[in-house]
């Protein structure tokens, strides 16, 4: 059986699963294997899943494998949008990619490069490595909070990791919003920032909850 056929169906448990949808019929529905028969066969034979009735689940073994495709998927797609810039429509090809050939040790470098990112640019969490558990930067990472960004500093917001829901709305109504490129004034007694013509002041917690990269 090949090994990325696999994969693929790794991820696509993990994607139902997040979904609440982890049944039998759905998996069918949504894999796009040719060989789906073959392909639920070999998963069995290796234990990597589990069915009860029309439930399907993935075993501890099933899940540990999914659970690095999805991290290393997710990091990918952080890079390329971040870092690279790369167009959307790129990210996801190249992502899938880079999700079969990354070691672990690369991911926890890549990770610790951004600055351990929580979620995926489309919002998905990011399943934690050892080295988001250590949280020890060895090296300075491109995504850092506001918190952390040096006063006189042009940055452009990345993502925004929000305590409260209707914080993103608030902050959108004020032109804080990821891809927004914004200029830090001072610190104390508050965050001052500068989004184009206009100044905005934010308190310490919410500017923990923004995070930014260098931009020239």
């Amino acid at each position: 059986m090949d090994r990325e056929r696999i994969d693929e169906a790794l991820e696509l448990l993990w994607y139902l699963d997040e979904e609440k949808r982890s049944d039998l019929e759905q998996f069918r529905m949504r894999s796009d294997d040719p060989e789906f028969n073959e392909l639920f066969k070999a998963l069995r034979e290796e234990h990597l899943i589990t069915v009860k009735e029309s439930a399907i689940s993935l075993t501890d073994k099933g899940q540990m494998l999914a659970r690095g495709l999805i991290r290393r998927h997710r990091l990918a797609e952080r890079l390329f949008t971040d870092v690279f810039e790369l167009k959307s429509e790129l990210v996801e090809s190249d992502a899938c990619k880079m999700e079969h050939i990354l070691s672990e040790e690369l991911t926890d470098s890549v990770c610790t490069f951004l600055g351990h990112p929580p979620v995926c640019p489309h919002g998905q969490p990011i399943p934690k490595g050892e080295c988001c558990k250590k949280y020890q930067v060895e090296i300075t990472p491109v995504v850092v909070r506001l918190s952390d960004f040096e006063v006189g500093s042009t940055g452009r917001i990345v993502f925004i990791i929000p305590s409260e829901v209707a914080r993103i709305s608030r902050l959108s109504s004020i032109g804080i919003v990821a891809g927004s490129k914004i200029r830090l004034l001072q610190k104390f007694p508050s965050f001052v920032i500068q989004i184009d013509e206009t100044t905005v002041a934010i308190d310490p917690d919410i500017a923990k909850e923004i995070l930014v990269k260098n931009a020239a």
